[in-house]
């Protein structure tokens, strides 16, 4: 398993990097909508959506992602309304779901969730691309640097459960040990390669750095929300896509939380003038 999952990684990376830095805006907004489109498959059948639900539901979401991506190019503002949004899911009604173990079956209850799920941080990818490669490959990095840690952290030291009606391997050590990963890592970057990162505007370290552990809590949400979906169907990964790794929504639940709030934070950095 371990060598399947470094084999997977040891391609897949380097693709990844590959296209953030060389691809056209256009080529990287399809490629990642493709990978929107590949959870959104997941997801539909994570929430029981019949075949024909299934195709309808997927169809509806390459349209909303073309819409989106006029949207953007358009400069309508859509990026703020949906990192707000999506930051308020995560803060607010994310955990009130947990808390609840609500199952929310409805069909179309599950659509708009999906959507909501990842439609965000598609737009997170595209936004911090045109801010800067470096910030995007940053964003990534942090966010699954803490979702390591924390595993590996929680292996090792974990004694208090998280949430273990959830998730019963998640544990409060391995939360910190993630946020610990994020905060070394956003202050080893901000403090020595400020212009890889922000093309060159002035970083406040110890704002940066606090953004950046929020940031990572925050990311736990993802996890555990998809955590609790698949529990609801009983299955362990979304999918078997990726060699080692389960399925797409697997290896990109704590993007789904993180990368929006990371995108709102990117925002405002840029509307206070560059000063975070």
């Amino acid at each position: 398993m371990l060598r399947e999952r470094l084999a997977a990684a040891l391609v897949l990376i380097p693709l990844l990097v590959a296209a953030l830095f060389y691809l056209p805006q256009w080529a990287w907004a399809v490629l990642m909508g493709g990978v929107v489109l590949l959870a959104a498959h997941e997801w539909a059948r994570l929430s029981s959506f019949d075949a024909g639900a299934e195709r309808l539901y997927l169809v509806i979401t390459a349209l909303l992602l073309a819409v989106a991506y006029w949207l953007l190019e358009t400069g309508a503002g859509l990026s703020w309304w949906l990192a707000g949004l999506a930051t308020a899911f995560w803060l607010v009604v994310a955990p009130l779901w947990l808390a609840t173990g609500f199952a929310g079956q409805g069909r179309l209850l599950r659509a708009v969730v999906g959507w909501l799920l990842l439609l965000p941080p598609w737009v997170a990818t595209l936004e911090l691309r045109l801010m800067g490669p470096g910030l995007t490959l940053f964003a990534l990095g942090l966010i699954w640097l803490a979702d390591s840690a924390a595993y590996f952290t929680g292996h090792a030291f974990g004694r208090h459960k998280l949430a273990p009606r959830v998730s019963p391997g998640k544990t409060w050590e391995g939360v910190a040990g993630g946020v610990g990963a994020a905060l070394l890592l956003a202050w080893i970057v901000a403090a020595t390669a400020p212009n890889f990162l922000l093309a060159g505007r002035t970083v406040a370290v110890p704002a940066f750095v606090l953004a950046c552990a929020v940031v990572a809590a925050i990311s736990v949400l993802g996890d555990l929300f998809e955590s609790h979906i698949k529990r609801l169907k009983g299955v362990k990964d979304s999918s078997h896509l990726i060699p080692g790794h389960g399925g797409v929504l697997d290896r990109i639940d704590s993007l789904t939380s993180a990368l929006p709030v990371f995108l709102l934070l990117s925002l405002l950095v840029n509307r206070l003038g560059g000063q975070p």
